[in-house]
């Protein structure tokens, strides 16, 4: 787990690539201080594990349904990624809850000046998506961990202040180009338990507890003074 805090800026040294699927090899300094093989790193939002090391960078395999579902195949040797090791029980939760589980790309519509800050507008790929995001909401873009400001008409709108933008790949973005998104897991889960008590999630677990009649549904929620 992650929580979305981007600890450095990486550099791709190399890419090796078969078919859909990648080996990308990451210059870095912070994340390999004491990383171990199997460890899992952020790169880009992306939870990805660490498969060989030394000082000074690190690799990682990209499956073909990662290569399919992230912007990991729009990188390029000398792209920057953001990099971030998984959060330590002992560490400040400083962000939200990220799992590096990207639900797609969106794509920055474009940027605007708002003082001393920079507002992106993002439109999702994937137009369901755009339920999990909401105004005042977290949202993981590249691995970041930001509040959403508004979201209407099919995009949706961060706010950067200057020290975020200078320490991520954000500052690199422009027009155009695409972003990692991962919606707060928060909503996922309920939307999915929402359906699961109308016994429209069709698995062998449901199957096994009743035929998907969990109880929870909008009426139980209403009673219960949740909506």
């Amino acid at each position: 787990m992650f929580t979305g805090l981007v600890e450095e800026i990486g550099t791709m040294k190399s890419i090796s690539r078969k078919g859909e699927a990648m080996l990308l090899s990451i210059s870095a300094k912070v994340v390999t201080e004491g990383i171990r093989l199997g460890d899992s790193i952020s790169v880009n939002g992306v939870c990805l594990t660490a498969t060989s090391f030394d000082a000074s960078s690190f690799t990682v395999d990209v499956m073909p349904q990662t290569f399919r579902n992230t912007n990991l195949k729009d990188l390029k040797p000398g792209s920057r990624v953001n990099l971030e090791r998984a959060m330590a029980a002992n560490g400040r939760f400083g962000g939200h809850i990220v799992q590096g589980h990207v639900d797609g790309t969106g794509t920055i519509v474009g940027t605007s000046q708002d003082q001393n800050a920079v507002v992106f507008e993002i439109r999702p790929g994937k137009p369901s998506l755009f339920k999990y995001i909401i105004p005042k909401g977290s949202i993981a873009v590249d691995g970041i961990s930001l509040t959403v400001v508004e979201a209407e008409g099919g995009t949706f709108t961060i706010s950067i202040i200057p020290h975020t933008l200078a320490e991520t790949v954000l500052a690199f973005k422009r027009a155009g180009d695409t972003v990692n998104l991962e919606c707060d897991v928060l909503g996922k889960y309920v939307d999915h338990l929402l359906k699961y008590g109308r016994g429209s999630v069709d698995t062998e677990a449901s199957a096994s507890v009743g035929d998907g009649e969990s109880g929870i549904n909008l009426p139980f929620l209403a009673a219960n003074g949740f909506v």
